[in-house]
């Protein structure tokens, strides 16, 4: 395979087939990257070829439910089915490897390290931390319950992201949306994830209860650990950084400029720069 580049894949997952773009020398530093909630292994724009083209051996995945991985066959998620694919993907390495996850993604490496149910040479969250802001974690679930009846076109579909993210501009191509977007049978597009994944509610005590897992699982780290946070992050914010690093006192925290929760769609080259460092820093150890 040609360092560098990445080609999509089918690997098994905990009961589902799971999509992946792999890329990067055989025997490199395996890196595997966890998506947020409702976006795509796509999200991670050129990171993901750029970590392949420098030496890591890079997978990429759809979770679950998302992307072009299956649908969990009985409507159920969550963290114990995200964990296990986890699991499956990473038995496939033939060492420990780097795990970079975002929001959702990160959660779940986070509680799959902390909780010693994964072996792992290091951690990386992309703007997710125990402590979330609560206006910024509703402001993602709104969306991602609205627009259930989908779009008539990819340019409405674009409106409906600019509408959520309104200091950002409207790309003048919607086009690239069309990896986040499914065709129905009915020929309108919906959002390419499983709609079941928003079904379960929890009531306050469960979040709470939820957050002291989060808690948990950070004290618990010993890997090297950084946290890469948008300094315009509505979910993660500088008080919450300060919390991880009472947490994780080894923990780095990064902090991009003008990037908000999508840190890697925001600023993709600095992103890359920020992991590609702390990757080459510890890949070594």
């Amino acid at each position: 395979m040609t360092q560098g580049l990445l080609e999509k894949v089918r690997l098994p997952g905990a009961g589902v087939t799971i999509a992946a773009d792999v890329g990067g020398p055989d025997d490199g530093t395996p890196v595997i990257m966890l998506h947020g909630i409702g976006q795509t292994r796509h999200s991670w724009g050129k990171a993901a070829a750029r970590l392949a083209s420098s030496g890591y051996r890079v997978t990429s995945f759809d979770l679950r439910g998302h992307g072009e991985s299956d649908w969990s066959p009985d409507s159920v998620y969550g963290f114990e089915r995200f964990m296990a694919d986890l699991a499956a993907v990473q038995a496939l390495q033939t060492r420990p490897a780097f795990l970079v996850g975002a929001s959702m993604g990160g959660l779940t490496a986070l509680l799959a390290v902390g909780e010693a149910e994964a072996r792992a040479a290091g951690l990386v969250l992309v703007d997710i931390a125990p402590r979330m802001e609560q206006a910024g974690a509703n402001h993602i679930t709104s969306f991602m319950r609205g627009n259930a009846e989908g779009f008539a076109s990819v340019e409405e579909a674009a409106d409906a992201v600019a509408a959520y993210r309104p200091g950002r501009p409207r790309p003048r191509d919607p086009s690239g949306l069309l990896k986040n977007l499914r065709l129905g049978a009915d020929g309108r597009y919906y959002w390419h994830w499983d709609p079941a994944i928003m079904q379960h509610r929890r009531t306050p005590e469960g979040w709470e209860k939820m957050l002291a897992r989060f808690r948990a699982a950070a004290s618990a780290l010993t890997v090297p650990t950084a946290l890469v946070r948008g300094g315009l992050s509505n979910v993660v914010s500088a008080e919450g950084a300060d919390e991880f690093a009472r947490l994780v006192p080894h923990a780095e925290i990064v902090t991009i400029d003008q990037a908000d929760h999508m840190v890697a769609g925001d600023r993709n080259d600095r992103f890359a720069d920020a992991v590609t460092a702390f990757l080459d820093r510890h890949a070594a150890a």
